[in-house]
Parts: C-alpha cells; structure tokens; sequence
C-alpha cells in the first residue's frame, strides 16, 4: 500500500478514484478508459505542480517517506558481489551502519552506509540509522581498509544523526565521531558521498567529508533536525516549518552555498515512486562523478578534499 504525505492528499484521492474505476471496470467488463485516461492526466499534472513548488518543510517530509530507497537498496542494485564486513574490533557491531567490498561498474570499491530499515522489524535492527560510537569507529576501519588496499570508497548517507542515548556517550560518541570524520578526510582514495535521504549532524558528515559529495533532489542535509532547531530558537518543536526554511537544507540552496557539489534528479513525485529509476539516476551520477576522481594520486586527493571543505567557511589557504 503506497503512503501518500499531507500534502499528497489531493493526489492519493485522485488515485484512489483511478483504482475503484480499474476494479470497477475488470469485475463489470465495462470500458471507462477515457474517464481513467482523463483522471490520470489531472492526477499527474498535480503531482507535477505539487513537486515543482516543495516547501522546505515539505522537502524535509520527502526526504523521510517511509518508502523511500535505504542504503541496502542502492548497495543491493549498484554494487555486485558485495561481502559485508561488520565489527570495529573494539566493542562490537552496529547495524545502522552497513560496510563491505564489492564491485561498482567493473570497479573494485569499497562501500559504507547508513541504514534505516523498512519495516518496523528492521527499523529497530538497525537503530533507525542512528548509530552508535562502534558504528563510527567500524566505518573508520574500512575508511583505513579502503586506503590499504587502494579501493575507491562510496558512501550513501540517510541518518537523522548519531544516536544520543546515554549508552553511546559513555562510549565516546563525539569522539567516534570526530575521528571518523578526520579519517574521511585523511585516506589517500578518492571519496564519493551520496545524500539519499536525511544527512543529519555529525552522524552525517562522518560518512560525507568527501571529494564529492552528491545529493539526491528530494534529500536533505542540515546541522540538526528542524524539530530540534526549533526546539532550541522557539522552546517548541512545533515552530519546525520555520526552522527548515531558517536551516537552508534542500539541495538546490546547498548547491548554491558550495556544501554539496551535484544534485541528482529524482523521479516525478519523489524517489519513493520509482525507486528503480532513482537507484540507477544516482548509479550513473556516482560512475561520472569518480571516473575523474581515479585518475590523481593519494596525495592530491586528500589535499583537494581538505581544501574543499575548509573552503566553505572561507578559511581555505591561500
């Protein structure tokens, strides 16, 4: 059963219309082609409407849809032979974030992601993709992994941020954290991100501090979720509209203020629609992204990407 947003209602009435008239016509033998011809027309011409003008509240209620592609779906579909490896030999292992080899277009790469789960079942498997300080640290070792044997690494990104249990700041959840993001910048491959859905905080930018970092039309990245940041500016969660138009976290402003560096196009009506379509969107935009990226040495690879992301707050050397 499809979910459709609060503002998707107009259009989750047209459809429903379109399906009694379909069931109508199969158990009547009737032929109503031109009145489902006529409601599917009016119901895309909303929908295009609709997605051409997003709220970025709206945006935010998008990037979230339940139905939306996980880091599993586009490992699934983009990366063959794929062997997860789990653990940060150090405590233990943390299922909202995912990590393995496997092969992209022909390439040998390495994969790390943040995973959310479809169903209830698996959203609680994998912490709702808020991972823990052995999370941090088991993407950490395959950063270091990657870098010893010379694999291109790829991230896909979908956290509202790490998690803030209590359990996770006794074992140094900032500091997890922190080191994970010094490592994204320090390994000597080249480093593709991709925002698939919320980039949320730290837990975001521990996977995302990369040569290139992609994002999808619908997704989202900000510093804290825009209930939070109202939380903080207005002591109310309520007033988290506001705060996503204050927080500048769609693509197209990301882009424009220089934090990302390409925004993917999504199928009409969001990547939850046609989820195969978005997979293989974000799969040709990743192989034309690091096809460039292979071709310089360790050296420059990690200069350039320190220097892009000293660069956003103009404090890049001369």
């Amino acid at each position: 059963m499809r979910h459709f947003l609060d503002f998707e209602r107009p259009i989750a009435e047209l459809e429903g219309k379109i399906d009694e008239l379909r069931h109508l016509s199969t158990d009547s033998g009737l032929n109503i082609a031109e009145e489902v011809g006529r409601l599917e027309a009016q119901a895309n011409r909303l929908l295009r409407q609709s997605y051409a003008r997003l709220t970025p509240w709206q945006e935010v209620q998008v990037a979230r849809h339940p139905d939306r592609p996980h880091a599993s779906s586009y490992i699934a579909a983009l990366i063959a032979d794929f062997v997860p490896l789990a653990g940060d030999r150090a405590f233990g292992e943390d299922a909202a974030i995912l990590g393995g080899i496997g092969r992209f277009r022909g390439r040998s790469v390495m994969v790390v992601g943040t995973e959310k789960g479809a169903d209830t079942e698996s959203r609680v498997k994998h912490n709702f993709g808020m991972a823990r300080p052995e999370g941090y640290r088991k993407a950490r070792r395959l950063m270091r992994l990657a870098e010893r044997f010379r694999l291109p690494l790829l991230t896909f990104v979908d956290t509202a941020g790490a998690y803030p249990g209590v359990d996770a700041e006794a074992r140094g959840q900032s500091e997890a954290i922190a080191r994970a993001i010094e490592t994204c910048l320090d390994v000597r491959v080249p480093v593709v991100s991709a925002v698939i859905g919320e980039g949320g905080s730290g837990g975001a930018i521990a996977l995302a501090a990369a040569n290139a970092v992609l994002m999808l039309e619908h997704a989202i990245y900000s510093v804290i979720s825009p209930e939070g940041c109202g939380s903080i500016l207005w002591r109310d969660g309520e007033h988290a509209p506001q705060a996503a138009e204050a927080l500048k976290l769609t693509a197209p402003e990301l882009l424009r203020l220089g934090v990302i560096d390409r925004v993917v196009p999504e199928p009409l009506g969001g990547a939850h629609r046609l989820p195969g379509q978005a997979i293989t969107a974000l799969g040709d935009a990743l192989d034309e992204t690091l096809g460039p990226l292979l071709a310089l040495d360790g050296d420059r690879l990690r200069e350039e990407r320190r220097r892009k992301f000293l660069a956003i707050d103009g404090t890049a050397a001369a």
